[in-house]
């Protein structure tokens, strides 16, 4: 996996590995994963797998080892980029050869975190410094620091949207889809583009669970018979956004032939109005708009077309967690590193991410939220565990883009079917899963 996608990409792969499936080759030591009393003290060679193939191949990732190392000059630091890095990784958890420092498979089960990573710290003392701790905490002891975290929202172009005459955000989704009918009228664009082919992209709707209501236990919330398409319910406010932008022929004419890495040059310059993608995707498409020859400020942000109260609301959510490997024989020095990068390296900031680290400040990326007051919802992971045992035994999928590309479908009249019968179905699936999983 490149540049492109973190860990949106690699959420399509919702496989849970079990203690049979993906046995890590033997019991692993329980030793907690403590950073070094002093730099000196870490000493041994590790490796750090990465889905940042690119970093790893501009020597970006090398540079970074080699300010690491004016500080922890004992550690030699080596980094294998894999491109499908779901796959080899679960593969070759099926061994103790799994690096020292990895970023956390989606497919690993939260509940087996204990048998495959080794601990950080307990709970209460993690939160405390860092974002997104109990997204890897398992029995009051955290397995993995987020690399950064990424609000949630649309990726716009602002020059397209001033020209249809827009300038205010939407603060419904009637206000929304207004807007993207006098941009395809006024100026020919694509108002909006699903990036359905990828697949991935359309995860991104579910990242943002919590902005509707301000939220932050909306996805604990899911934990339960409790209808999640229901009128008026996070999900049900998200879906048919998406669905009725379709049905409003407000999106590409053929899905099936999107294409992500060209959707970056066409936002950029214009011939696309908006897409669902998280913050993290800000510097790609300003990237994409230099390269173009089109302004980088036209690169615009913006939150999901809901107000509470007076103002939106935006989840924060965390990407890959970086872990330590529970067999690995040098957890001082894979600790020393983990913390160093989440904290000294400069990496979220470099991405124009939401720093893991408490103290740190907002990107400059997100200068519009801080502006209009913005209310960020860090989103609490307490009961994910649940709520994926939840989803996977209803075979819907919250985190893979199967069930949305059926609902596009739908609305496109690729399939048969109505958006009211296709939550019907949605709300009795989970609830009679919910019945059996998760409890």
């Amino acid at each position: 996996m490149g540049k492109t996608k973190t860990l949106a990409g690699a959420i399509l792969a919702i496989a849970t590995l079990t203690a049979t499936g993906c046995s890590g080759g033997g019991a692993p030591s329980t030793e907690m994963a403590e950073a070094p009393a002093a730099p000196g003290e870490a000493t041994g060679s590790i490796t750090v797998l990465t889905q940042r193939t690119d970093l790893v191949q501009s020597g970006a990732m090398d540079a970074y080892a080699a300010e690491f190392n004016k500080i922890y000059p004992k550690v030699k630091v080596k980094f294998e980029g894999l491109t499908d890095y779901e796959g080899e990784v679960k593969i070759r958890m099926n061994t103790e050869d799994y690096g020292d420092v990895l970023m956390i498979p989606a497919s690993v089960s939260k509940n087996d975190y204990p048998k495959f990573f080794a601990p950080l710290g307990t709970s209460i003392k993690m939160a405390d410094k860092y974002r997104f701790s109990d997204k890897s905490a398992v029995d009051s002891k955290v397995y993995g620091i987020a690399q950064f975290g990424t609000a949630n929202g649309f990726v716009y172009n602002k020059a397209l949207w001033k020209k249809a005459g827009i300038t205010a955000w939407p603060t419904t989704p009637d206000e929304f889809l207004a807007g993207l009918k006098a941009i395809k009228t006024k100026t020919g664009a694509t108002p909006y583009y699903t990036n359905f082919k990828d697949g991935w992209p359309l995860v991104q709707w579910t990242t943002n669970i919590g902005s509707v209501t301000c939220d932050e236990n909306a996805t604990n919330k899911l934990a339960g018979p409790v209808s999640p398409w229901k009128q008026g319910s996070e999900l049900q406010v998200i879906d048919t956004l998406l669905h009725d932008i379709v049905k409003g022929k407000l999106s590409e004419k053929d899905p099936s032939t999107t294409n992500w890495e060209a959707s970056k040059t066409k936002l950029a310059k214009g011939e696309i109005g908006s897409m669902m993608v998280g913050s993290w995707s800000i510097t790609q498409m300003q990237d994409a708009a230099k390269k173009a020859g089109k302004n980088p400020d036209d690169i615009g942000y913006m939150p999901l077309p809901v107000l509470k109260g007076d103002g939106h609301c935006a989840t924060l959510v965390s990407d890959y967690q970086q872990a330590v490997n529970a067999h690995s024989k040098h957890k001082e020095a894979a600790r020393a590193w983990i913390d160093w990068f989440t904290e000294k390296s400069g990496y979220s900031a470099k991405e124009g991410a939401v720093p893991t680290l408490k103290s740190a400040p907002m990107p400059a990326t997100l200068k519009d939220f801080v502006d209009n007051d913005v209310t960020y919802v860090e989103r609490s992971e307490t009961d994910t565990g649940k709520v994926n045992d939840i989803d996977n035994a209803a075979e819907i999928g919250l985190n893979k883009p199967d069930y949305r590309q059926k609902l596009i479908d739908i609305a496109r009249g690729a399939q048969k079917g109505s958006l009211e019968d296709y939550f019907t179905d949605l709300n009795k699936r989970w609830d009679e899963a919910a019945k059996t999983a998760g409890s």
